[in-house]
């Protein structure tokens, strides 16, 4: 496991244009291809098809996946797999309803050659039996839920839901130093991550404070309850779910409820990546998160793709944007690999299914059986990286997939 030490180098990459093998590549795109063939197209233009929140509560999740998108499609000329790419973006909306409309939409009217995006789990799920029928390729660069069996044609560049809990499980249970309160909100249908942690947390000796899992309910914004509950329970940590606007709103109000020093709060990287930490500022501070990317990660794809981001973004990339530039750069690889003879959705799949490694910011990594990344996970802290609040990588967990 290796880590950069400084954020302050990266920024100064994206500041100075810095050339080699750590330069922006917005600084030297050409027309090659990502194969590296000249600027003539191998074929006509493909319609890819992307499935995100434009609007609604999840608006700032679905600008990070389409940041990531567009920002692979620049540094490549506009193409994947050598052939000019037009982007379709449809809603995803804030219900399973919308998410499947938007899929029937681009695969019926649109005709496009794939798939990518959808943030919510139960959007997945209600996209699936579309996408199957049809037989088109979807890369999801975010929601994967542990429910989600036996589809051919959808892969996922993010993570399987059940792994973080699994991650951090094993590490909680050796430094929660004595009894552990679970707190979670009751997201209708996605008790993965915390049965998940539950299981391997218990299975590695780690004791449970209370009576098992305290639910909150789904988009609530008063914590004080729960917090009083755990502060006044005895436990020395406490793991917590949360995502969106609730994250922020259980980190600000565990800060103003004065835990006891040494008291740890651990969580999926949910908690305090992306867009979230910036709203949470400094009462992130402290918390540890399991992660399958940290932007500190000290290899060659990462320094160019955080140089790269921050030129064009004015900001550091969070998973949910390195999750959808490695969908591109799948989509980019599998076109190439299926364009000859003739380029259709099954031709694409199938490529898609004899990929092998992807040279990702987050490390290599490649599919597993289940059409999700074989990768290694990381712990972070959040910490003031020099000037900057992070999600600061400490320790190399595992590798699931």
């Amino acid at each position: 496991m290796s880590h950069l030490n400084r954020r302050q180098a990266l920024r100064l990459f994206a500041a100075a244009g810095v050339a080699g093998a750590t330069a922006p590549l917005l600084s030297a795109c050409s027309g090659t291809g990502s194969d590296g063939s000249n600027s003539t197209p191998s074929g006509p233009p493909v319609k890819i098809g992307m499935i995100v929140p434009l609007t609604g509560s999840r608006k700032d999740l679905g600008n990070e996946m389409d940041n990531g998108f567009q920002l692979y499609l620049k540094l490549h000329d506009f193409k994947l797999g050598n052939r000019k790419v037009e982007l379709v973006r449809v809603d995803e909306g804030e219900t399973p309803e919308i998410g499947r409309a938007a899929a029937e939409k681009l695969i019926k009217e649109d005709r496009v050659l794939a798939l990518t995006g959808v943030a919510a789990a139960a959007s997945m799920l209600a996209i699936k039996d579309v996408v199957e029928a049809a037989a088109v390729p979807l890369v999801g660069s975010n929601a994967s839920p542990t429910s989600l069996q036996s589809a051919k044609y959808i892969w996922r560049t993010s993570f399987v839901a059940n792994e973080p809990g699994q991650a951090l499980g094993k590490w909680a249970a050796d430094n929660a130093g004595g009894s552990l309160a679970i707190v979670a909100a009751d997201y209708p249908g996605d008790d993965d991550e915390v049965n998940s942690f539950l299981e391997n947390f218990k299975g590695a000796g780690g004791t449970v404070n209370g009576n098992g899992v305290r639910f909150t309910p789904f988009q609530q914004k008063d914590f004080s309850q729960v917090l009083g509950q755990v502060k006044n329970s005895g436990a020395t940590a406490m793991f917590a779910f949360y995502a969106g606007a609730s994250a922020v709103d259980f980190v600000k109000q565990f800060k103003a409820a004065k835990f006891p020093a040494g008291f740890k709060l651990i969580a999926p990287g949910s908690l305090t990546e992306g867009y979230v930490l910036k709203q949470q500022g400094a009462d992130a501070q402290g918390i540890y998160t399991a992660m399958n990317y940290s932007p500190d990660l000290d290899n060659a794809a990462n320094r160019r793709f955080i140089a790269d981001y921050q030129k064009v973004f004015g900001s550091i990339p969070s998973t949910y944007a390195m999750a959808s530039y490695d969908a591109a750069a799948v989509l980019d690889k599998a076109i190439a690999d299926a364009s000859q003879p003739n380029l259709d959705s099954f031709s694409l799949n199938a490529a898609i299914g004899k990929l092998g490694q992807i040279d990702s910011p987050r490390g290599g990594w490649q599919f597993s059986q289940n059409r999700t990344p074989l990768q290694r996970w990381y712990l972070r802290q959040v910490r003031m990286d020099g000037a900057l609040l992070s999600n600061v990588l400490t320790a190399e967990l595992t590798t699931l997939g």
